[in-house]
């Protein structure tokens, strides 16, 4: 029984769409096609033949009477499908509960981060650049010059022999030979 309700709606629209013509002034061919009335109500439509439908789409401008913030908006509306949107990280509940993002948001804080940075060891030329004070990409001509500049500041004869300057100097000679022996193995 439901069966032949669907089968009778289903012929009667057939039979309307037939029956229709086209809404153009003046034309008696078939309306067969639609095309929307307006842009507050795109659920209602006109029925033109062919040829009208072609005119009016050609002319029709959704934005027509609309500002160029009016427009924005729209588009900007439209990409999230008309649905209302928040901000990422807006909505964490009433109590404020902390969410791991595990680095790929930027919800954690920025010593969470230092902490996280610090877990994996340094390497040895890492340690090195750190002495040195300098980052990647390094030049020989650059490393020298720092290395002379260390060691005149550090040299244990530049002040009075004194013990912590000395092993400075070392931490300095050993870095400078962990660069170059890496990076610069023919220098």
């Amino acid at each position: 029984m439901p069966r032949a309700s669907i089968e009778a709606s289903a012929e009667s629209a057939a039979a309307a769409a037939a029956a229709r013509l086209c809404d153009h002034p003046g034309c008696s061919a078939s309306g067969d096609y639609r095309a929307p009335r307006s842009r507050d109500r795109l659920r209602h439509f006109y029925w033109f033949c062919l040829d009208h439908v072609r005119a009016y789409n050609a002319q029709w401008n959704y934005y027509a009477g609309m500002s160029s913030a009016e427009i924005e908006a729209e588009i900007r509306n439209d990409t999230v499908w008309q649905r209302p949107t928040w901000p990422l990280g807006g909505r964490f509940g009433l109590f404020g509960a902390r969410v791991r993002d595990f680095g790929m948001f930027g919800f954690e804080d920025e010593e969470e981060r230092t902490a996280k940075a610090r877990k994996r060891p340094l390497s040895e030329q890492e340690q090195a650049l750190a002495v040195f004070d300098l980052t990647l990409p390094v030049t020989f001509a650059a490393l020298k010059a720092r290395y002379k500049e260390l060691v005149k500041q550090h040299h244990p004869d530049s002040h009075g022999g004194d013990k912590v300057a000395e092993e400075r100097l070392k931490i300095i000679n050993q870095a400078y030979t962990t660069l170059k022996a890496s990076y610069f193995p023919s220098g």
